[in-house]
């Protein structure tokens, strides 16, 4: 038997994280599936689309999750618990999180495949997640202690580099010098 016809026996022939009959495909789960169908689910485009790109996702399609979520297979438990933490922003999510029970493996398994929820991102002023060499724009004149002079709104700083212990702050050239700046005050360009 296929791993594709073992899942389809598993999940009756429905999508396991939406119920849905239609468009269904084996979906490894990372980071180490070995391919099998105990590290596999089967699911439909819809949700292995918006699973693979966080870009396309669509809250209120995973709302499916509050009736899906009790499933007793951990692949399934594992992406289940995957996008409420994705989602947990939105507020329903979170409820859905605090009812959901993993084994300590099974949890294990499910973080091992998302960022660091402690690890920090830098956030410019329009939202948007800057990376070390990025090139930003200041959108306000900002006066530079100890340097004695403004940085004027509108300056390019390109090649930032990230402050790795706090968020809030980027290292960039303004004048020739080095200076620390506030993430609020730019914007990625």
């Amino acid at each position: 038997m296929s791993v594709q016809e073992e899942l389809e026996a598993r999940s009756e022939s429905k999508c396991e994280m939406c119920d849905m009959s239609r468009s269904l495909n084996v979906f490894e789960v990372p980071p180490t599936s070995n391919g099998s169908a105990d590290e596999s689910i089967i699911a439909c485009s819809t949700c292995i689309e918006q699973i693979e790109d966080p870009e396309k996702t669509d809250p209120n399609h995973w709302r499916c999750l509050n009736d899906t979520m009790w499933s007793q297979v951990p692949a399934v438990q594992v992406m289940i618990w995957r996008m409420l933490s994705r989602l947990k922003s939105e507020g329903w999510p979170m409820d859905l999180l605090d009812m959901l029970y993993l084994e300590e493996d099974t949890l294990t398994w499910a973080k091992s495949g998302t960022d660091d929820d402690n690890a920090i991102k830098h956030i410019d002023s329009n939202g948007v997640v800057l990376s070390a060499g990025d090139s930003v724009v200041l959108i306000k004149d900002l006066n530079v202690k100890g340097a004695g002079f403004t940085a004027k709104r509108g300056t390019a700083v390109r090649n930032i580099n990230l402050v790795h212990d706090n968020a809030e702050h980027i290292e960039g050239k303004v004048n020739g010098q080095t200076i620390v700046i506030l993430t609020q005050f730019v914007k990625k360009y």
